[in-house]
């Protein structure tokens, strides 16, 4: 299902290349009125069964593979996202990823090696939930994890600079550059929540205990470097959003609009891709006319009668 732009105005938040983000230019919350959350949640069931449908000819078609990032402050939405809008795909091309802290095996390995593991396969479809960008993300926000990687020449904080940064910028440029020359269709999502909404979700865990489980004291703890994780955001999506990998600022504050609106910018790029079940060759039809006669067949010999001895 197709959605109007001014419906879901894609370009306003797509993050251009070269672009230097400002976090205060992209809205929070869903600010038009034609949109009411009703009418929203029709629209995303009818997008969710189109994607469903787009989904299976991805994996018959066998050329694509579809890797959808998302990024966010705590408490904005990212599993629900992944939940509702996913909920029609076939689980068989699917694969969800949430990345934690790296191991001890996986610190002794590059900081991608982890999340190339988890990359998709040809008509497969992965969604990582937080990704390599936690890379130049937590660790911008506390650079003494960096020194946990134990990389040649960065033996104390004061070589994580400038320099550094500008490096790992780079790096991402180049992996994600070669991974969509290689037939991958990138998006990266940032929802976008406001330091009000978190704090009333995070409140709103506290007081029920069906959500107790999702709150966590070290998610209060980062709240404190709310400023500087907006700096962070402003600076890599500054640096790492491609014309073949781009980034979207979703206003997340209105899960149900930020739900509509992902779903939307999948199906736009689903639909550049042209997908179609692969064409049988003229060969290909005449086995299958023979192996339909075959088949018939077995039903003739169940009809004719025994020869009495």
């Amino acid at each position: 299902m197709k959605i109007k732009e001014k419906l879901i105005p894609i370009k306003k938040m797509m993050v251009r290349p070269n672009r230097k983000v400002k976090m205060k230019d992209f809205d929070t919350a869903y600010k038009g009125k034609i949109l009411n959350k009703q009418e929203s949640e029709k629209m995303l069931e009818a997008s969710r069964k189109y994607l469903a449908d787009v989904q299976d000819k991805l994996y018959a078609h066998n050329r694509y593979s579809v890797l959808i990032i998302f990024q966010a402050m705590d408490a904005a939405g990212k599993d629900g996202a992944v939940k509702h809008i996913m909920s029609g795909f076939n689980p068989l091309g699917v694969k969800v990823y949430s990345f934690k802290a790296p191991n001890a095996l996986e610190l002794d390995h590059d900081y991608l090696w982890r999340h190339e593991l988890a990359l998709p396969a040809r008509g497969e479809i992965a969604i990582h939930n937080r990704s390599h960008y936690e890379n130049v993300l937590a660790t911008k926000v506390h650079p003494q994890w960096i020194l946990n990687e134990n990389i040649p020449g960065i033996e104390s904080v004061e070589k994580v600079n400038d320099k550094f940064w500008e490096q790992r910028y780079k790096q991402i440029r180049r992996f994600e550059k070669n991974l969509a020359d290689n037939g991958m269709v990138i998006m990266k999502f940032f929802l976008n929540v406001s330091k009000k909404e978190q704090k009333k979700r995070f409140l709103e865990r506290i007081e029920d205990p069906g959500k107790n489980w999702k709150f966590s004291l070290s998610d209060l703890k980062e709240r404190v470097y709310w400023d500087d994780y907006q700096k962070a955001y402003e600076v890599l999506m500054s640096e790492t959003s491609t014309d073949h990998a781009p980034w979207f600022v979703i206003p997340a504050d209105d899960k149900w609009y930020a739900r509509l609106a992902i779903a939307s910018i999948i199906t736009k790029h689903f639909d550049k891709l042209e997908l179609s079940y692969p064409v049988v060759s003229q060969a290909q039809k005449q086995e299958l006319q023979k192996a339909k006669v075959q088949l018939l067949g077995e039903d003739d010999q169940k009809k004719k009668p025994k020869k009495k001895k």
